[in-house]
């Protein structure tokens, strides 16, 4: 099996059966990454308790690349702190822009099946709304897009 095949399915798995997809009851933050140029809309909801990402999920719709990109990214990045999460949001989108080393690409694990997305230019900002989103409630968790109750997306 090639590394493309063995991809496609990694993403087709994460897309059809995507594990961290569901509302997170009391999120610490979230805020809403929208693609206007396609459609897609991610509600990520994260619980941070010092320093580290306890939980984390999303909700929305999109293609199946932001949806498994999504999915993905919050296998790689819960239980990690808050720093090594954004050191991997780095790595990946400098992958995406083909500007990594090959071994720092290990560190992103399934993430890496996202890597051909860089030929495919329409499908870069699919690929990265999860990780541009992450980016956003790290750096300024203080700015949540609401109160409670949660705002709602279409599942």
């Amino acid at each position: 099996m090639d590394n493309r095949t063995f991809y496609n399915e990694i993403l087709t798995a994460h897309n059809l059966h995507p594990y961290n997809k569901h509302p997170l009851p009391n999120p610490g933050v979230w805020k809403r990454g929208v693609n206007p140029s396609c459609g897609d809309d991610i509600l990520l909801q994260l619980t941070l308790e010092d320093g580290v990402i306890k939980e984390g999920s999303f909700v929305g719709t999109g293609c199946a690349i932001s949806q498994a990109s999504a999915d993905i990214m919050l296998d790689l990045i819960l239980g990690k702190t808050t720093e090594e999460a954004l050191r991997l949001k780095d790595i990946f989108l400098r992958m995406i822009k083909g500007e990594t080393e090959e071994d720092e690409l290990e560190e992103l694990d399934e993430a890496i099946c996202l890597r051909d997305v860089s030929h495919m230019p329409t499908r870069v900002k699919c690929a990265v709304l999860g990780w541009h989103t992450l980016e956003e409630i790290l750096k300024k968790p203080e700015e949540e897009d609401g109160a409670s109750p949660l705002p709602t997306t279409t599942e």
